[in-house]
């Protein structure tokens, strides 16, 4: 069975194992599975259930979707939008982007707790990818860990990939960087465009609490569309960069022919 709809590569949960990674309780996958929001998992040996990475990015994000305030009918509207061949690491990207609009509260973990949510332990040179990732950051005590729950999952994804730390952090700072100046741009925009005619028009109170109302609702769907206009761009951008090395390639090779 294919990553999409299958247990996907290096990652054999059960269901226990799924939720203690996810955080949440055995019932709620269950539950999710029943609405339709999660595939249905793999049988295994004696017809255990078994997830991958699919099931559990799209069970966080369906966790931090309902903390954003969205019903399960929206979730399934949310989650119905997203391409066919979402990947497990689509899926982390679009749960940490939504989890920027409004950042959960860091939680203090131990470091047993830290490799249990990581499903895996860790050396202290990953615990520095981590942090260099801005996914968890140390305390006084070099036991307990101020973890971002939003940004866990998708720095853990990322461990086994081989970037130097040096590039970690200098990936950070861009981010940061441009995201910040969107985030400011829209707001500006959004002022000026919008919420300042609005005011200007002196409304009710009753317009006035469905107008905050409604940008509320609006900023999942920015979120949506900021993390599909990053990805079409990202391809485009590694495909450009591929389409020149092939070409590069190519014409190394018509000179060697001529040489000969």
């Amino acid at each position: 069975m294919g990553e999409h709809g299958g247990v996907g590569v290096g990652l054999r949960l059960t269901v226990d194992e799924l939720a203690a990674r996810a955080g949440v309780t055995v019932r709620t996958v269950r539950f999710y599975g029943t609405k339709g929001l999660l595939p249905p998992p793999e049988l295994g040996p004696r017809r255990v259930g078994l997830y991958g990475a699919v099931h559990l990015d799209r069970l966080e994000l369906i966790e931090e979707l309902q903390r954003q305030g969205l019903t399960l009918a929206a979730i399934e509207r949310y989650l119905a939008r997203l391409p066919e061949d979402s990947t497990p690491l689509d899926l982390a990207i679009h749960r940490a982007l939504v989890a920027s609009w409004t950042p959960e509260a860091p939680e203090e973990a131990t470091r047993a707790q830290l490799e249990r949510r990581a499903g895996r332990g860790l050396t202290e040179e990953q615990v520095e990818r981590l942090a260099a990732m801005g996914a968890m950051e140390r305390t006084g005590d070099p036991e307990v860990f101020r973890v971002d729950p939003g940004l866990l999952p998708l720095g853990v994804r990322i461990l086994d990939v081989p970037i130097p730390l040096e590039t970690l952090l200098a990936a950070r700072a861009v981010v940061v960087e441009h995201s910040r100046a969107t985030a400011r741009e829209l707001q500006r925009l959004f002022r000026e465009t919008v919420w300042k005619p609005y005011r200007e028009s002196e409304p009710t109170p009753e317009e006035l609490a469905r107008m905050r109302a409604l940008t509320d609702h609006i900023q999942p769907m920015v979120a949506q569309a900021l993390v599909t206009a990053f990805q079409r761009y990202l391809r485009e951008e590694l495909g450009e960069e591929l389409r020149q090395e092939e070409e590069g390639e190519g014409e190394k090779e018509a000179g060697e022919e001529k040489k000969q």
